[in-house]
């Protein structure tokens, strides 16, 4: 029984509204890693998007959405990185002002890289729980309109978009490996899969250092984790003890759900540079480090979702001359 929340007609609708504005990015073989797992695999390359990460589909479906006066008071939301660049992205194009509110644990590059795009930027707390109190704050006293992260139906029908292309590109696939964090994401492409092709497995993979989702959806209602240090910071936060769309959608839409340790993150950001020539951040990597790790049986073509490659490359050339050890997530090291 479908929950409704987010449609197959929401997620054509949403491709129509952001063609021209996002690119349809390239899916490829990866002769490697079909080697170590004895099926196809393809990666869908979405971190070649224009603002480096899949977020620019949903911010973009989410801001061309809003009505004029909307518009006009101007944008707000809070994000671990990619999200707010994807709405500064697409602020800027629209003329709209944009205030991106983020917790400290963002790291530096990712910070910069919304600033450049001439978003305000404005760094609270140390959770981005703590940085929705501003955004909250920005809302009621200057009439803002806030666009969420990932709990919303237009940026998870943008998200979906990646989906239709999916089956479109591989329409044999068996199962499709996804980034979970507040589930954005893999809600809009397990929507577009599973209605086009129900017996697709899709699989939700994320890290083990406060995995909100995973934790919400073991226990079966939304629970506050601990925001930690991980190399997947991208996939770092909480879901909202009062989540409306992104929680019910992946109770009824995940096959099931994956945790990687910090060796396991850095093994696939390792893999993607040296085997396929790629530049990806932790959060866009799991998938790769999933197959790799062997965390799940494959029965046929699965198509892995790199979903982003916004990192610090001081740290990825740590990470992929093996310079940096598990050792160092323990001392805190991840810039």
């Amino acid at each position: 029984m479908s929950s409704g929340l987010v449609t197959l007609a929401d997620i054509e609708a949403a491709r129509e509204r952001i063609a021209g504005q996002v690119l349809r990015t390239a899916m490829m073989p990866s002769p490697s890693l079909a080697a170590r797992t004895g099926v196809p695999v393809l990666l869908k390359m979405e971190q070649r998007q224009i603002t480096g990460s899949f977020k620019l589909r949903g911010a973009t479906n989410a801001l061309m959405s809003l009505a004029p006066a909307a518009r006009a008071r101007g944008v707000v939301g809070v994000s671990t990185g990619n999200h707010g660049r994807g709405l500064a992205h697409a602020a800027k194009a629209e003329g709209v002002r944009c205030v991106v509110c983020m917790s400290s644990l963002v790291p530096a590059n990712k910070v910069e890289g919304i600033r450049a795009l001439g978003a305000e930027i404005r760094i609270v707390g140390r959770s981005q729980d703590e940085a929705q109190v501003e955004v909250d704050r920005l809302v009621a006293e200057e009439g803002m309109t806030m666009v969420p992260p990932f709990d919303d139906p237009t940026v998870i029908a943008g998200q979906g978009t990646l989906g239709l292309e999916m089956v479109e590109e591989a329409p044999d696939m068996e199962a499709v490996l996804v980034p979970v964090s507040g589930g954005g994401l893999a809600a809009g492409i397990g929507r577009a899969v599973k209605a086009l092709k129900p017996g697709v497995r899709v699989i939700g993979v994320s890290m083990a250092r406060g995995a909100a989702m995973h934790a919400s959806l073991t226990a079966g209602k939304p629970v506050l984790v601990e925001e930690e240090e991980t190399l997947a910071d991208s996939l770092g936060g909480g879901i909202g003890l009062d989540n409306r769309y992104t929680f019910p959608m992946l109770r009824e839409l995940l096959d099931e759900i994956v945790l990687l340790n910090e060796d396991e993150i850095a093994a696939g950001i390792t893999h993607a540079y040296r085997q396929e020539r790629e530049v990806v951040e932790g959060s866009g990597a799991v998938g790769i480090g999933a197959l790799l790790a062997g965390k799940m049986q494959l029965g046929g073509p699965t198509v892995v979702l790199l979903s982003g490659r916004n990192i610090d490359m001081d740290l990825h050339q740590r990470i992929v001359s093996g310079a940096w050890t598990a050792g160092d997530a323990n001392k805190g090291k991840f810039a």
